[in-house]
């Protein structure tokens, strides 16, 4: 009888001990949830988040996670007081995704005061690893430096030597432009001219008559979600490309192009982290995906949202901690070895590096189905995709 009380008692212990080393964390999906960017990330990064949460706990039975989500409304107060109510009242530990630069660039600071993780899929300032970095902030789908080296780079090489920009006017916009100048003077073009346009506008009637005049090779679109869809239509009716100039989609989804429809999308080119038909790992998450969101094929935001959450679970696992520095330093220890994003690794500026595609939206008569909206041009290796350490001035990049 004794034997068995001791016994008893082992093993209750025992069962307390696991409890007590067990993990529960809250992570917060930020983004755009009703507006111009929804369809990029939206409501569909929530249900990417939720996948990337199941699928880990289904297998480590010691981490309890929780996936709340808000809409920042594009605009950085809103997105900042969020942020602020999360970490100081309702627990969360980690934010996740944030569209809009100039909103991922406010979150940021908040979760640098706060001294807790961000990882951004749906922001694309190249700042957040640049100037602005944070021991607290990961970028992980793509930014602006690597939209630049993919599409800039490779439509200059291609004959598009003179360039005018249609830039949204907030920090994405003037970072893609400024990122896509670089990489096209580089490449030995010239830029001509550019005209900025306010956040969700309708009418872009005035922008492309500055820009159709300019007579410059290459139009490129400095914006994103449905900015860059409005254009591309309009730019379609007023005969744009008929008249022998190129649209430059500098940060275009798999939903804008879906929007857009393959007759008026076919022939643009654009550079992204994820396609949805990329290997049959892609293919495979990207089906179950579709099962939970309306039938809907992930974008590369949403697909970088469960990436990140399961690196950032793997690193709690490992080191059977949530403390923010702790885990940080564990995610940057670790390897990426992603089914979706494929092999690299966090950079010490908080830059996730994995290979970028550049793209072609095919013609209509080369699709076989309503998602078959691509063809790889070319791959480009992780070394190349995004910029070097040492030209970002991070301040936590040791130069000498």
């Amino acid at each position: 009888m004794k034997t068995s009380l001791l016994l008893a008692g082992v093993a209750f212990s025992a069962l307390l001990g696991g409890a007590a080393h067990a993990q529960s964390v809250k992570l917060g999906v930020l983004n755009d949830m009703s507006g111009l960017y929804a369809d990029i990330s939206g409501p569909g990064s929530v249900v990417a988040a939720n996948m990337a949460v199941e699928e880990f706990t289904s297998t480590h039975k010691d981490i309890k996670a929780e996936v709340v989500g808000a809409d920042h409304q594009n605009k950085p107060d809103i997105g900042s007081a969020v942020a602020r109510k999360w970490y100081d009242s309702d627990g969360v530990d980690m934010i996740l995704d944030v569209t809009t630069s100039s909103v991922a660039l406010a979150v940021s600071d908040v979760t640098r005061e706060k001294k807790k993780i961000f990882m951004v899929s749906g922001g694309g300032t190249s700042d957040l690893t640049g100037a602005k970095c944070s021991p607290y902030t990961v970028h992980w789908t793509y930014d602006t430096w690597a939209l630049a080296n993919g599409t800039g780079t490779a439509m200059t090489k291609a004959g598009g030597k003179s360039w005018f920009f249609l830039a949204a006017d907030y920090a994405f916009g003037a970072a893609l432009e400024r990122d896509t100048t670089a990489a096209v003077k580089k490449a030995g073009g010239t830029v001509l001219g550019t005209v900025k346009h306010p956040l969700n506008t309708s009418d872009f009637s005035s922008f492309l008559l500055q820009a159709q005049a300019s007579k410059a090779k290459v139009i490129a679109l400095a914006n994103a979600g449905s900015d860059s869809t409005n254009a591309i239509k309009q730019a379609s009716e007023f005969g744009i490309t008929q008249g022998g100039q190129s649209l430059a989609g500098l940060l275009i989804f798999s939903s804008d192009v879906k929007s857009l429809g393959l007759k008026v999308a076919q022939g643009l080119v654009l550079t992204e982290a994820f396609y949805w038909d990329q290997t049959d790992a892609t293919r495979a998450f990207s089906k179950k995906f579709a099962e939970r969101f309306n039938g809907k094929m992930p974008t590369s935001s949403q697909a970088g949202v469960y990436s990140s959450v399961l690196h950032y679970l793997k690193a709690v696992a490992a080191t059977k901690s949530k403390d923010s520095d702790v885990v940080m330093a564990k995610m940057k220890e670790m390897p990426i070895d992603d089914a979706l994003f494929g092999k690299g690794s966090i950079r010490v500026d908080g830059r996730a590096i994995h290979p970028m595609y550049l793209y072609e939206v095919k013609k209509p008569s080369e699709s076989k189905g309503e998602w078959d909206m691509y063809k790889v041009v070319a791959t480009i290796p992780t070394e190349e995709a995004f910029r070097p350490l040492s030209e970002g001035n991070c301040p936590l990049v040791k130069t000498n």
